[in-house]
């Protein structure tokens, strides 16, 4: 069983017991979260897609850890122009487990 869900502008699959890393959640670590935008659900053949989200379907989640990801690198540089520039960046995340797919 799997489902795609929407949290943070982007969508994700998720199956239970998978761990991956999202958007910043306002939780505490070890709390329980649901995400009720749930775009589809799939048990073995039965496939529900909704329009835009499926009623009645939630996904419940475990928040496992707070952080923030590895720095990107923004370099700017204009040959010959005597111009350049670096910039860097570190995303925040909330690190989460889910736990069950209600359909």
């Amino acid at each position: 069983m799997y489902a795609v869900i929407k949290t943070g502008g982007k969508q994700y699959r998720v199956t239970p017991g998978e761990s991956l890393k999202v958007e910043t959640i306002v939780a505490n670590v070890g709390d329980t979260i649901s995400f009720s935008e749930v775009l589809m659900v799939a048990d073995g053949e039965a496939i529900t897609i909704g329009a835009p989200i499926v009623t009645g379907a939630i996904v419940k989640a475990e928040v496992t850890a707070h952080g923030r990801g590895d720095k990107i690198r923004i370099i700017k540089h204009r040959r010959r122009k005597h111009y350049h520039k670096e910039m860097g960046h570190r995303q925040n995340y909330t690190a989460i487990t889910i736990t069950e797919i209600v359909a």
